[in-house]
């Protein structure tokens, strides 16, 4: 196992059984390794140039200036303090999946969670204002967002004491949410979008209508995205109540064939609507997830200068 796996590998993240030093230790990689990242920066923009004096450091002289004046010019910047980011994670009863995750497993609900407790903990840790929806069928718990490092702990206690149960339900949801929402800024759903596609769809036209910046963290976990069983097993519903006991390999082909079209319409959906995405497996690392974001927020920063 390589050395970053100790700060973003799933199988040493679950041994750390309190989420906020769970995601602490996130992004205590995370941030570490900025230095050697393209995405060093991200947190400023440039302001104004004024005369170099001595002391300054070198590495902000403008040379482009330079060649034209003749004369040492610094680059001066300032930091953006008026990011806004809304974390929706959902908790119904299917993000629970593996019931009995087992040795070095981390559910799909553990998995979002430390996503969103870590992307909760670096927007802090750059001055952005951040706030949590938990929703299934209903918001279950929402706090508003605040750029206060003691609101990560009431972020953290928050979803430790809530727990997967009810059914998903987006129709009329993510349009009241999205309402619930004053200011544009930029949403962040982690889910497994276990629901109606229409409705799904429908909810992220309606956050883009408000002018907000959206990115699907959708978190499927490793069996479902493979579908590895082989003896007959007993299959359960976790937000329905149905059973079928089967031989795994003679649904296997049809499984996938239909996993991959609903995959597709989501994906084309979100490309449609201008809604960024990345599908996400509780077997991958987590700095995939917090480079995910990352990476879309640039973008979109770059779209609007």
């Amino acid at each position: 196992m390589n050395a970053s796996a100790k700060y973003f590998h799933p199988e040493v993240l679950s041994k750390i059984s309190h989420l906020e030093l769970r995601a602490r230790h996130v992004v205590e990689g995370f941030v570490s390794g900025m230095h050697k990242s393209p995405y060093k920066g991200y947190s400023v923009e440039f302001a104004q140039h004024r005369h170099y004096a001595p002391g300054d450091d070198i590495r902000h002289l403008d040379w482009r200036v330079y060649a034209k004046a003749d004369r040492f010019f610094i680059k001066e910047y300032e930091e953006e303090t008026n990011m806004r980011v809304h974390l929706l994670l959902d908790c119904s009863a299917s993000m629970g999946y593996p019931e009995h995750p087992g040795t070095g497993r981390m559910t799909k609900w553990d998995y979002a969670a430390t996503v969103a407790a870590s992307l909760a903990h670096l927007l802090v840790y750059q001055q952005d204002a951040v706030g949590l929806t938990l929703f299934d069928s209903e918001v279950r718990k929402q706090l508003p967002v605040s750029t206060s490092r003691a609101f990560l702990s009431d972020l953290s206690k928050t979803i430790e004491t809530s727990r997967p149960q009810a059914k998903t339900d987006v129709k009329m949801l993510f349009p009241q949410l999205a309402g619930r929402i004053p200011r544009r800024g930029m949403v962040v759903i982690l889910s497994d979008l276990l629901t109606d596609v229409d409705d799904v769809i429908h909810g992220l036209q309606r956050f883009r209508y408000g002018r907000h910046d959206v990115l699907v963290l959708h978190v499927l976990d490793h069996d479902e995205l493979e579908f590895p069983f082989s003896d007959r097993t007993l299959f359960e519903g976790m937000e329905t109540i149905a059973e079928v006991l089967t031989d795994p390999q003679s649904l296997r082909h049809s499984y996938l064939k239909n996993l991959e079209a609903f995959l597709t319409r989501v994906r084309r959906a979100c490309l449609d609507h201008r809604v960024d995405y990345a599908l996400i497996s509780t077997a991958d690392n987590l700095d995939i997830a917090l480079t995910t974001f990352l990476a879309t927020r640039m973008h979109r920063q770059r779209a609007k200068a």
